[in-house]
């Protein structure tokens, strides 16, 4: 399964280009909370535009792991990475 995360500090965040690619309209997009991040489309966007599909503070790269893996996205500071959820007990 392909994921799409922010590699870089400031955000996950699409560009001008990045949204028009998604049929995205700038001014009623909420954000990409919304948008799961193995969404073929934002895959897509992002494998063809390249660096073109960056938001501002932005460095977006596709990942891979195994399929029916269930991850979350995890980040500090906007920097993102995936994590393979499990059971937690408190």
């Amino acid at each position: 399964m392909k994921i799409v995360i922010n590699r870089c500090y400031g955000g996950f965040s699409l560009s001008q280009v990045g949204m028009e690619y998604m049929g995205f309209d700038r001014m009623r997009w909420s954000g990409c909370s919304d948008l799961p991040r193995h969404d073929p489309k934002l895959v897509e966007c992002v494998e063809e535009l390249g660096d073109k599909a960056n938001g501002k503070h932005a460095k977006l790269t596709v990942v891979e792991i195994p399929d029916g893996v269930k991850y979350s996205v995890e980040e500090h500071e906007g920097m993102e990475w995936i994590a393979e959820e499990h059971r937690t007990w408190r």
